[in-house]
């Protein structure tokens, strides 16, 4: 938009309202989405204090099995959905499985079981993950109660 000013010479401005709103709009639909973002099977996770995957590792594949009370077991890998596997043998996903394990360096692996799920059941997931290749493999748990700004 232009306007003259005091001594008759026309003022270039840019009107920013218009990038405002976008703005706005943009602001809100990341903060719709990003609760829906967050993947894997509900599983009630037991509490202790530990530190979150660093940065280098966020960016990687991150393999996860996640076992639920009843006993059964989901395996996703990255961003896609997680879905329904055998504990002891990890079929039908082994295959994914297998190839990322070959990977330098290897991608994290984390085990998200309910807290009320058998030992067994936990330990026949690490297993599998164990034969497909998985050097380290992780346990997910949820932060303590009032204590998630501890470090």
């Amino acid at each position: 938009m232009a306007r003259r000013s005091s001594h008759g010479r026309l003022k270039a401005e840019i009107n920013i309202v218009p990038y405002i709103d976008v703005m706005l709009v943009l602001l809100v639909i990341f903060m719709v989405t990003a609760p829906l973002l967050n993947q894997g099977v509900e599983v009630d996770l037991p509490k202790a204090p530990a530190e979150s995957l660093n940065d280098r590792d966020q960016a990687s594949e991150v393999v996860v099995l996640s076992v639920q009370k009843d006993g059964a077991c989901y395996l996703g890998i990255g961003a896609e959905k997680a879905q329904t596997v055998d504990c002891d043998t990890l079929e039908p996903r082994l295959q994914g499985v297998v190839e990322l394990m070959a990977h330098k360096p290897q991608p994290p692996v984390l085990v998200r079981a309910d807290r009320e799920v058998k030992y067994d059941q936990v330990i026949k997931g690490m297993t599998a993950l164990r034969n497909a290749g998985a050097i380290k493999v992780g346990l997910s748990t949820a932060p303590p109660d009032g204590s998630a700004s501890q470090r």
